[in-house]
């Protein structure tokens, strides 16, 4: 159990701190295409390294699906989210510092503020997208599904899904993702954050539902 909850941390850690690195300190260079590739890459490091030790659900929203579907239990979605809450404070721990070393701002560091839509439609694309994101985990990873490219196929949904993402909400889709940079920068991010983390778990059920209806993926 405690390898897999840091397994959980070291995963979580590379997500927030390469994704979040990646759309903070090149996004205006590598655009939405680097950002997304930024996390996509992450989560494929992370599902071919700890992944063996813990599945990398990096996620909340994944955990929750896994626990719906009976593929852990509460003891362990509690030990998985911990790792997934630390993980991601390090990583954003460790950006702000070196955001601070080099006197750069960190306004775009949460990425959980949204302009020109509406706080409905925010939640709506937060909450699809996540259902997207662990649906296609939920399928790759079930007993039927499983190939050898489940990270891949899982790092390319992450990376498809911030072409719409970006754009209108900032593409989090993960709520330990919007809370750990939240913390740190505060103001509208720290207001809009019940969105941010509410919008993808609801997400989550709703793709753990259709999996678990459609494709069997319950144990």
């Amino acid at each position: 159990m405690v390898k897999k909850g840091l397994a959980e941390v070291i995963g979580t850690f590379f997500l927030v701190f390469i994704g979040t690195g990646t759309a903070v300190l090149s996004g205006n260079v590598v655009g939405t295409l680097g950002i997304g590739l930024g996390f996509g890459l992450a989560i494929m490091v992370a599902a071919n390294t700890i992944g063996q030790i813990s599945g990398a659900h990096l996620n909340p929203a994944v955990t929750l699906a896994f626990l719906v579907n009976k593929r852990l239990d509460v003891q362990e979605f509690i030990v998985y989210v911990v790792g997934q809450i630390i993980g991601a404070i390090l990583g954003t721990g460790l950006l702000r510092l070196i955001l601070g070393m080099t006197d750069l701002g960190v306004d775009n560091l949460a990425q959980t503020t949204y302009q020109g839509i509406s706080t409905t439609g925010a939640f709506i694309i937060e909450m699809t997208l996540t259902a997207i994101l662990v649906f296609v985990i939920m399928s790759v990873t079930s007993k039927k599904g499983e190939t050898s490219y489940n990270g891949l196929a899982i790092g390319l949904t992450l990376t498809m899904l911030h072409f719409i993402g970006v754009p209108l909400t900032g593409m989090s889709v993960n709520p330990v993702r919007s809370l750990s940079p939240a913390i740190f920068v505060g103001g509208d991010a720290m207001s809009q954050l019940w969105l941010y983390i509410l919008a993808p778990l609801v997400g989550g059920l709703i793709a753990a539902v259709i999996a678990k209806t459609l494709l069997q993926t319950e144990e």
